[in-house]
């Protein structure tokens, strides 16, 4: 099915821009039943039956969302609390769409129908696979699934980028992951686990993020990521974990979902020092839109300012005079404050706790403005849908009076609910340019260049033998 809607098809935009169209986030979907074959025979041969056997003890039908558990109000339901699944989370109204993301050939033949060059595609249910399940498990099946893709794209790779998935359970883990995926399989692209679930002495979990307050040192993952060339993506969500998860609205608790993850797993790592010991690293944040890394960068810069190592000293509680405080409560107080002025003046005075640490951005490196910036300006990429009208927030930002600049970048999210038509993705994504949400540059930087940036700047090499190579080359030499 090819769009037509403002009088124009994809095909359409791609000439008229005139510059390649790197698509940052595609998405194929799963034939289930056979990428648990290839998971099984993976287990097997690394485990035995012994350890297929468990994994098929676990497996509860297929990851589709046509299948789930209906009944909101049933006991497994409710005693966990257990969040409303994507239900009818694919598009069914047309067979060919339906079939061109299950099918790279067929997805093959269309990218110049659908105006993209080149697509940077992700799985769909096997990215849950990241999360959920057996730990020990993870890892293994994880390399099944990593395994399968290869396969499935192989002789699509001039058009296509596949990702590898990576847990992160533990650093080893996603070091040995990411060491077979890059090493053994060949993967140039991808997507780590955003978070990671752990139990609590006192009952329930916690979510991991990796760099602050982390049961393990990740620095070993970040540095192979340097080493094997790769930038880091995560396309992790909170609509499963978050404690005000709904039972009964997948809508509620997709809105915000993956945007939340990245808003904690972001801020961990830049107040965790990972962005100033790595920084060389870009870090791709899929699908959540830049409105929220423009939030919680704004909400940093004003946290810096005011409780910075530089600052916090001013709210030392051992710095009131109390003495003073004291005479203006006897000068200004009702009487019931002016009768225990003595417990007043103790309350006021008792002794501050005193954390080791007071510069909550020690780690970070942070001493100016600027330096905060960097991360968020030259490493950070965020992913951002076609439709999304608030593109241009990137480009525009001013931080009492310091001007800062994001980096946003095109995940068309095809073969999902909310691409249902793939012709149409490039048309709206051209509506941003139409109505001026975007400039002509602007629109290059979110369309095709800052997915170069981001790949080509972990790896120069990412784009031979693509349609775009010579253009990406360009790039990374004006870089």
């Amino acid at each position: 099915m090819t769009s037509t809607a403002n009088g124009i098809t994809a095909a359409e935009v791609r000439r008229r821009v005139g510059h390649p169209i790197v698509d940052g986030d595609g998405h194929f979907l799963e034939f289930m039943p056979l990428v648990n074959d290839e998971i099984m025979s993976y287990l097997e041969e690394q485990g035995g039956t012994a350890l297929a056997d468990r994994y098929a003890q676990q497996v509860r039908g297929p990851f589709d969302t046509a299948v789930f558990q209906a009944d909101r109000t049933a006991p497994e339901v409710l005693d966990r609390w257990a969040s409303m699944p994507s239900w009818w989370g694919n598009p069914v109204a047309d067979a060919h769409e339906r079939a061109t993301a299950h099918l790279p050939s067929l997805m093959h033949e269309r990218l110049d129908e659908l105006g993209i060059d080149l697509m940077l595609i992700y799985p769909s249910w096997t990215l849950g696979l990241v999360e959920a399940g057996d730990n020990e498990l993870r890892g293994p099946a994880c390399q099944g699934v990593n395994r399968y893709i290869k396969r499935l794209f192989a002789g699509f790779e001039d058009r296509f980028v596949p990702a590898a998935v990576i847990p992160m359970d533990t650093p080893d883990m996603a070091v040995e992951c990411l060491r077979h995926a890059v090493t053994e399989l060949g993967f140039r692209s991808v997507v780590l686990a955003g978070n990671a679930s752990r139990p609590l002495a006192a009952g329930g979990t916690r979510l991991d993020v990796f760099g602050l307050d982390s049961a393990y040192d990740y620095d070993p993952v970040w540095a192979t990521c340097v080493e094997l060339g790769v930038a880091p993506a995560f396309h992790s969500s909170l609509q499963y974990t978050h404690s005000a998860r709904s039972v009964s609205s997948y809508v509620y608790n997709h809105i915000g979902g993956i945007a939340g993850n990245h808003t904690v797993l972001a801020k961990a790592m830049f107040l965790g020092g990972v962005f100033r010991r790595f920084p060389e690293l870009r870090f791709g944040f899929l699908e959540g839109g830049v409105a929220w890394g423009a939030a919680l960068l704004a909400d940093t810069v004003g946290h810096w300012r005011k409780r910075g190592g530089h600052a916090i000293e001013e709210l030392d509680p051992e710095h009131l005079d109390v003495a003073a405080v004291l005479a203006l409560v006897e000068r200004y107080g009702d009487d019931q404050m002016k009768a225990n002025l003595p417990r007043i003046g103790e309350y006021l005075a008792r002794r501050p706790g005193r954390p080791a640490q007071l510069d909550e951005f020690a780690a970070s490196g942070v001493t100016t403005v600027e330096e905060l910036l960097e991360p968020f300006e030259e490493r950070m990429y965020f992913g951002c849908e076609a439709d999304d009208p608030l593109v241009g927030v990137a480009f525009g930002l001013d931080l009492e009076g310091t001007p800062a600049r994001l980096r946003p970048m095109l995940g068309s999210d095809v073969s999902h609910w909310d691409a249902p038509v793939m012709g149409d993705v490039m048309v709206e994504a051209y509506e941003l340019l139409e109505h001026g949400l975007l400039d002509a540059e602007q629109f290059r930087e979110f369309t095709f260049t800052n997915a170069v940036r981001m790949h080509g700047g972990a790896n120069p090499r990412f784009f031979e033998g693509t349609p775009v190579e010579a253009d990406a080359a360009a790039i990374l030499a004006a870089d």
